[in-house]
This record gives structure tokens, C-alpha cells and sequence, in this order.
């Protein structure tokens, strides 16, 4: 093998001699070695790709479109992945030319596939040069890609001139830098930062010449009141700020929180909801850190460790595909892992889940190879891993500590409050933003879970692997056991946790509750759990995930709630005891123990309690079956199916106002509080009218009320936007709802956002009308349709002013696109909650149909907000349902007035704005 890569001297015989495939929607272009262009229909594709290997942008997604999985194939992505680790690159044809400098080739399929092989010469041309600057390593990695059958292996290492082959350029993880350990930070100081202090740094951030924005001032100058010094215990100096689209409220909060952190040599937590806010932020504080090193050093991009590369697991994937051979499952791991190994060596924090790491990848191998890499099961080896000291996740956490400003998200800030809870060196300054979303973050970060999933990870996390599974995980043997094999109570505990795990699901629980054939007793509980949602839910044999309540539980399930609930007792007391006497050696070998190793106790005494605590709460939900649920909470039994498939079963609890633990687990210990948003308050509401912000932000459940501040829009509505709400269009018609969009998109000139309510409803609107927009120039990207995750999808649909982009109502909050790109925005017909037991609960709570009212109106009040992001902002927004209540439009900013409308006048009305 070595010696034919040796040989091969001229990659671009390759690439000038195999034939380009390009896919559009329904059909294809295939380029020719020698320039000749062929138009194919989507079969005749398919069949021509299957007799040949082609040179290809982004495999997954042109087998989506050609109904097949393309093989083996030059994927030009996977090419540029190696030769330039770390490095954005929209996942398309225009995305690597505008990337490589190459000529646009737009919409037009003829152009991408030439833009296709050009980028290919670019990427060689670029390994050939002799200051290559991503060299190190590169022909030792190739070379093992190679001889996992990678296509691009022989010609990588012809233009690196190198032949490679031996294991150094694969121990990444040798040449990364260590982190430090410093003297803890000192505790913060409490000076309080004044309004007219705010707005001097406020001045500053915006630079000479700033359009003066009196609404940013006035939200600075309210944000800048949760700095100052805390006036009782249990009651933080609280602000609910709801700041118009274009007030400039990021950098409103940013001034205050970096004078009081500068000041106080403190940290103030900056949490968003969406992986899209994070990065805005990032960018917004290159204004207040210019200088790259300092913002290295005092600003930090903080996620949950399930983000990022676990080195020892890269290191033992490797060594495990090496010993598999050239087996074609290993030969494709072996190109994961060289590209993962390209990426690690220069990735910034080695953040694969948003950060640098190229998300697309997850569509090429599997989203669940690349998220066995990071460390997602809590398993961290922590000082006994040979990696601890050049850990990315041990090096950002370090970071944070010292950082003055903490980017982080709502769900790690309440994970973090309630593992941190009374810990005096808890973050006490927050500011939320995205506070509208607090509520559903809440809901998931203080829920309850006893169900087949959640049982075969705890029991993974005990046992490790068992029998013939070829999981690399690790059980808590493996990370403990030297530290306490030889104490006389704690050897002995740590025997009785592992032998107590097996009660928790094993391998195959699925199938055995799925044919009524359980393994002990808490598979006997998910068994008698799935027969009563098969026999109380409507069209239990429907693809889709099911639920049912407790009430007059069917025969079995109470008796298998209590069997289950001694089961667990067996197990709880063991890992309770454990913890325990962890936490005393801790005390009784102070003088002994080394630092490394005081940490693995501490934070193997942690891990065991937060398990303890989630047993116990198991045993708390199997009390209320046949019994009475507490009146605070929810619950119910689930069959979870994904793809048609069943994935989960289990019992499921939640709180009916999950606000109410948000509050007394964070709010309460905090000192200050900054929740705001465009859409806190009901839009509909009187001025002065804040009791839905209160009661979704948990600002009712305060001792004191904090201050409020509502500043409008700055963007004039009534110039900017219309509003259509169409009348003559059956939405139960999917026929007529795929024609609107049609009519619409093209009306506009693409730039259009489709939102539906159901993911059916999508991908046959879509399988209507995509071919046909593309023949116009107006490319279709689509959620759940195109084989890349929603970040991305985004991201081209912002790169691409002709192009449109379908997803579900949820999408809307990951889409930031100012300008052209995005002008119109469809909904498919109101997006009503669906009906849950959970959303009937609250309903009940919360005011029955004023709160399915309010729900709608702020999330068409959110979806509206994306569309006009800047004063020359031009959009249409339509709603294709003639039953939609006025009242739920009233919502709207002030300015947007609501016509409705015929399907011809709209699409006059669309065609006739946009081309002012």
C-alpha cells in the first residue's frame, strides 16, 4: 500500500478525470472528464452513481436527493475537513467557492459542478505548497485514512510528497498544550456600577460616531441596577427587560456586567437558549476585546461536558478501529477518526457541538459516532486519565473560573445551581437572555425520568460493558477502584453498588418489554407501562410517539411499581453509603492524599449522590402510581418512538409550573438577575401588565418585585412589514397549502422561511414544489428533509438571497438573518400546542384557553421578530388559515397591520413590497 500511494505524484489526473454528480431537487448534472455536461433525471442519476465513483459535494445530501447512499465517492467536504481542520465551510457547491475564492456558480447546477472540481484542485494545490500551514501530521493520519480505503487517501499523500505510515501524527493528543492550575480566584467584590457608569461604557463599546438609540440607554441603565449590592437573603436584585428587535439590548447588558466583573474581579454568566445567541455574543465582545489575547483571557464560551472531545475516548476509538483491520464498518471509522484527529490537533476548545468542528460531519458518519466521542455519560476518568492534563474540558472549566465574562446556556446554568447549590463560589451575577424561553428550559432541566434509556445509562455508568457489548465505556470500577479498593467500607460498597446495578435495564431491554418477555422487575414495570399506553392511547399502532395517564391503572402495573421501588431501595443505600464514606476519606487522608487524587474523590462522591438523588426520585414517581400524584407535578406513561420506531418507554413526571424550582434554585441564591427578551410579555396585555412575564420568567415566586422596563421597536412596522393572513386556502388541503407556497416563494424572489406545525405536512409540501422553485432558480433547503442539522441549514440559508428554508415552528429561534436573505415568512396554519397530558395540565393552571392564546402569540411574535432585523429590513409575513382568530394577532408589534386576504391578492401584495 505504501508504496502505491508512494508513487502516485499527480492527484490532479484524479480529479480532472473522474465525472462530477451535482443533485438538485428531482434531478442531476454530471460533468465529464473532458468538460461534457449531461442533465439527469433523479433515477438516472442514482443509477449512473451507482456504476461509478464521482467527484461529490456533500454525499449524504446528494443521496437524499437521489433516493440512495452514494458509496464510495470523492467527497470534496471530507477533502476540505482534512486540509483545513476547524475551518467553517457552508456544506455546498457555493459555500466551498466562496470559501476557496473561487467564481460563485449561484443557483445553477452546470456552474456547481465545475465550482465542485475547481475546489477540489484549489484543496490539492493547497496540501502541495510547501508552507502548508496544517502540515504537522497530515501524511501519518492520511495514511491510515488511506488504508481504511479512504478515496482521497493516495492523492492527499501525493500532494504532501510524504508517504507517512507511522503512529506519531496520530497521537494528537501528545502535542497539545497543558492547562495550568493557579490559586483559586478570590472572591468577587460588591461595588455597584452605576446607571450613568453604564452608559459611559456603553458609549465606548459603541465607538465614535454611533447612532444615539435613547431605548438602548434607558435598558442600559436599567440592566445596570441587577449590579449593585444584594438587599436582603433570598431576594437578588431582579430585572425584567423587554427590549424591542433592534434596541441594541446585547450590548445594553454587556456594559454593565463587564464594568461590575472588571471592577469586582468577578464573573458575570451571560446564558442564551440557542447556540445562534452564542455565537452573536461572541462576536459582540470582539468590541470590548479587541485584542484577541485578551479576550482569550477574559471572555469564555462555557457549555456542558457532552460538548466536547474527550481525548481519551478519540484514543481508544483509534486503537480499537486500528485492531479491527481494513473490515469496511473499521475502514470508515478510520476516516472519522482521522478527520476528528486533523480537527483536534487545531480546533479552538475543542467544542464539536456548535464550536469549530464542521456539524455536517455528523450526516457523513452518524451523529451518534461523533457524540461517542465527547464525554457524555459522565465518565470522566478525571487526574487517573492520561490525558487529564491537556483535557479541553478540564482547560475551559479552568477558564471560566477566572473569565470575567461566561457565555453559557440556560440549561448548564441550572444544571450547574442545583450540583453547585450552596457553594459559596457559585456564579452570583446573571443575565438570561432569551428570558422567554425559561420556562420550557426550566420544564426539561427539573423534570423526572424513569424509563428504559435512563435505566441502561445508569447501570452503564456503574457496570461499564458487559458481556459481549463493544462499548468503550468505563464503570465506576474502573475510575474508582484503585482509590478505594483497599478501604475495609469502601471496597465492599462499591461491590454492592455494581452487583445492585443489575436491576437496571440491560442489553436488549427494548426488545424483551416490546414482546412482553422483561428481565426483572424494572423491565417488568416498563412492560406493564407500555401495555397501558397501548391500551388507552388513540392509534396506539400509528408511527408516532404515544402517552397515557395513571388513572385506574391496568392489572400488574401497580404491584410492578412497588416491586420496582424495593429494587431500587437495594440500590440507593449502596450509593448513598459509598458517597459517604468517599466524602470521609476525603477527611480522614487529608494529609495523604495528593491533589489529583482528592479530586477523583470529590467528584466520584458527587457523581454518586446526584445518582442517589435521581434513584430516590424514581422510587418518589412509583409511589403515585396507583396513588395520588402531588399536586405540584405531572405525570404519566410514555412510548417514545422516533422514525416510526419505538426508541424509549417509561414513567414520566414533571412540575406544572417549573418556574417555581427555576426560582429557588437559581434566582434565590443569585444576588443579580437580568432576564430579557423581545417577547417577555404578552403582546396582547395592557402596557403596565406583566403577570405572564412573572409567572414564565419565575419572577412570581420573588420576594421582591425587581424593576421593569419595556422599550419598543425602534423599526417603523407600518413601512417595513405586512402582515397577510390568507382566507381562500383549505390548509387541510395539502395540495393547496404546497401552491401557496409556490405562488409566494416565487412572488418573493426566494428569501422565504416556511414554518409548519408537523413534519408530514413539510416533506410533502416540500416534495411538491422543491423541483419546480429550483427550475426558477429558487433553491429549497429543508429541516427533517436535507441531511444536516438546523445550524447549518441556517447558515446556508443566510449565505444564499435566492434560497428558502422549510422547518418546523421551532426552527425560528435559531434563525438570525438580517437583509435580503430573509423577506418572507410562511406559516402553514396556526401553531396551536398539541395536546398533551402535560399542556392539559397547564392549561388547567394557567387560565384554559387564554393560555393556549398566549402561548400562540408569542410565538408568532417571536417568528415575526426574525423577519425585520435591521431599518432597511423589508418583510411579509402570511398565515395560510382562515380560522385564525383576530385576538391572536393582536400580539403583533405595534404598526403591523393584519389584511386579510385572497391567495392572489397576497401574492400581488408579496410581489408588489418587496419591489419597492
Amino acid at each position: 500500500m505504501a508504496e502505491t500511494i508512494a508513487q502516485f505524484a499527480a492527484p490532479g489526473g484524479l480529479i480532472d478525470r473522474t465525472p462530477v454528480l451535482v443533485a438538485g431537487a428531482g434531478r442531476a448534472v454530471v460533468l465529464s472528464g473532458d468538460g461534457r455536461v449531461e442533465r439527469l433525471d433523479a433515477d438516472a442519476a442514482a443509477a449512473r452513481l451507482a456504476e461509478a465513483v464521482h467527484l461529490l459535494c456533500n454525499a449524504p445530501a446528494v443521496g437524499r436527493r437521489l433516493g440512495l447512499s452514494p458509496g464510495q465517492a470523492l467527497d470534496v467536504l471530507e477533502l476540505f475537513a482534512f486540509v483545513r481542520p476547524a475551518r467553517f465551510c457552508l456544506p455546498t457547491p457555493v459555500g466551498l467557492a466562496r470559501t476557496l475564492s473561487l467564481d460563485d456558480p449561484g443557483a445553477d447546477l452546470d456552474a456547481q459542478a465545475h465550482a465542485v472540481r475547481a475546489a477540489a484542485r484549489a484543496l490539492m494545490a493547497e496540501l502541495a505548497e510547501p508552507g502548508f500551514d496544517c502540515r504537522a501530521g497530515a501524511a501519518d493520519v492520511a495514511m491510515m485514512m488511506a488504508r481504511g480505503g479512504w478515496p482521497w487517501g493516495a492523492p492527499v499523500l501525493g500532494a504532501l510528497g510524504e508517504t507517512g505510515g507511522g503512529r506519531a501524527g496520530l497521537a494528537v493528543w501528545s502535542v497539545l498544550p497543558e492547562w495550568e492550575e493557579g490559586a483559586p480566584p478570590p472572591r468577587p467584590g460588591d461595588d455597584p456600577v452605576a446607571g450613568v457608569e453604564a452608559l459611559d461604557r456603553l458609549a465606548a463599546l459603541l465607538g465614535d460616531g454611533a447612532e444615539p438609540r435613547e431605548t438602548q440607554r434607558d435598558y442600559a441603565r436599567t440592566a445596570a441596577t441587577v449590579f449593585t449590592p444584594r438587599r436582603s437573603e433570598q431576594a437578588p436584585n431582579l430585572a425584567l427587560a423587554e427590549a424591542g428587535t433592534g434596541t441594541g439590548k446585547t450590548l445594553g447588558y454587556i456594559a454593565p456586567a463587564s464594568l461590575w466583573a472588571e471592577r469586582n474581579e468577578g464573573t458575570v454568566w451571560l446564558s442564551t437558549y440557542t447556540k445562534n445567541l452564542q455565537r452573536q455574543l461572541d462576536q459582540e465582545l470582539d468590541r470590548l476585546y479587541p485584542d484577541r489575547r485578551d479576550k482569550a483571557a477574559h471572555a469564555v464560551i462555557r457549555k456542558g461536558r457532552e460538548n466536547y472531545l474527550c481525548l481519551l475516548n478519540l484514543e481508544e476509538t483509534a486503537n480499537a478501529v486500528l485492531a479491527r483491520g481494513n473490515e469496511p464498518v473499521a475502514a470508515r471509522d478510520k476516516v472519522l477518526v482521522g478527520l476528528v484527529m486533523r480537527w483536534a490537533r487545531f480546533t479552538r476548545d475543542g467544542d464539536m457541538i456548535g464550536g469549530d468542528f464542521p456539524s455536517w460531519l455528523g450526516a457523513h458518519f452518524g451523529p451518534g459516532r461523533i457524540a461517542g466521542l465527547t464525554d457524555r455519560r459522565g465518565e470522566c476518568l478525571y487526574a487517573a486519565c492520561s490525558h487529564y492534563r491537556k483535557c479541553f474540558i478540564e482547560r475551559v472549566t479552568r477558564r471560566a473560573r477566572r473569565a470575567r465574562l461566561v457565555v453559557g446556556n440556560h440549561a448548564l446554568v441550572m444544571a450547574q445551581a442545583v450540583r453547585r447549590a450552596g457553594d459559596p463560589d457559585a456564579p452570583r451575577r446573571l443575565v438570561f437572555d432569551e428570558g422567554h424561553h425559561l420556562f420550557d428550559a426550566a420544564d426539561s432541566a427539573f423534570s423526572g425520568h424513569l424509563s428504559g434509556l435512563e435505566g441502561a445509562d445508569l447501570r452503564r455508568w456503574v457496570r461499564g460493558r458487559e458481556g459481549r457489548s463493544t462499548s468503550r465505556t468505563r464503570g465506576l470500577s474502573a475510575r474508582i477502584a484503585e482509590l478505594v479498593g483497599a478501604d475495609a467500607e469502601a471496597g465492599p460498597l462499591l461491590t454492592e453498588v455494581i452487583a445492585a446495578a443489575g436491576v437496571l435495564p440491560g442489553e436488549g431491554w427494548l426488545t424483551r418489554v416490546a414482546n412482553a418477555q422483561p428481565q426483572g422487575p424494572y423491565e417488568r414495570f416498563l412492560t406493564h407501562a407500555r401495555a397501558q399506553v397501548m391500551a388507552r392511547a388513540p392509534e396506539a399502532r400509528s408511527g408516532f410517539s404515544l402517552e397515557a395517564t395513571l388513572n385506574t391503572p391496568i392489572e400488574g402495573l401497580v404491584d410492578a411499581a412497588a416491586d420496582l421501588s424495593v429494587a431500587l431501595d437495594d440500590l440507593a443505600k449502596p450509593l448513598a453509603a459509598l458517597a459517604n464514606r468517599l466524602i470521609r476519606l476525603l477527611d480522614e487522608e487529608a494529609e495523604t492524599l495528593d491533589t489529583p487524587a482528592r479530586g477523583r474523590l470529590d467528584a466520584a462522591a458527587r457523581s454518586l449522590q446526584q445518582r442517589r438523588e435521581t434513584v430516590v426520585a424514581w422510587q418518589q414517581m412509583l409511589e403515585a402510581v396507583g396513588g395520588t400524584t402531588p399536586a405540584a407535578f405531572v405525570d404519566w406513561v410514555a412510548v417514545e418512538r422516533a422514525g416510526g420506531r419505538e426508541r424509549d418507554v417509561g414513567l414520566h413526571r414533571h412540575w406544572v409550573d417549573p418556574s417555581q424550582p427555576f426560582a429557588e434554585a437559581v434566582l434565590e441564591p443569585a444576588h443579580g438577575v437580568l432576564i430579557t427578551s423581545a417577547t417577555l410579555r404578552d403582546g396582547a396585555a395592557e402596557d403596565d401588565d406583566w403577570r405572564s412575564a412573572e409567572v414564565r420568567t419565575g419572577a412570581a415566586h420573588m420576594v421582591l418585585p425587581g424593576e421593569r422596563l419595556s422599550v419598543a421597536s425602534p423599526f417603523d412596522y407600518g413601512e417595513q412589514a405586512r402582515v397577510f393572513v390568507v382566507t381562500d386556502v383549505n390548509k387541510r388541503s395539502l395540495a393547496q397549502v404546497a401552491g401557496a407556497y409556490r405562488a409566494l416563494i416565487e412572488a418573493a424572489g426566494g428569501g422565504a422561511l416556511g414554518l409548519f406545525t408537523a413534519i408530514q405536512r413539510l416533506r410533502a409540501v416540500y416534495d411538491q414544489i422543491a423541483a419546480g422553485l429550483e427550475d426558477a432558480g429558487l433553491p429549497l433547503y429543508a429541516q427533517h428533509v436535507d441531511p444536516m442539522d438546523p445550524g447549518t441549514l441556517v447558515d446556508i440559508f443566510r449565505a444564499e438571497a435566492r434560497a428558502s428554508l422549510f422547518g418546523t415552528d421551532a426552527l425560528r429561534d435559531g434563525v438570525d438573518v438580517p437583509g435580503a436573505s430573509l423577506k418572507l415568512l410562511i406559516f402553514d396554519r396556526v401553531p396551536w400546542p398539541r395536546p398533551t397530558i402535560l399542556h392539559q395540565a397547564r392549561k388547567a393552571a394557567f387560565g384554559r384557553r387564554t393560555y393556549d392564546d398566549l402561548l400562540v402569540r408569542l410565538r408568532l411574535r417571536q417568528a415575526f421578530g426574525r423577519l425585520i432585523r435591521a431599518r432597511t429590513d423589508r418583510g411579509v409575513f402570511v398565515l395560510l388559515d382562515n380560522q385564525a382568530p383576530s385576538r391572536l394577532m393582536a400580539g403583533l408589534p405595534h404598526g403591523a397591520e393584519v389584511n386579510r386576504v385572497g391567495l392572489a391578492e397576497a401574492v400581488a401584495g408579496v410581489r408588489d413590497f418587496l419591489a419597492r
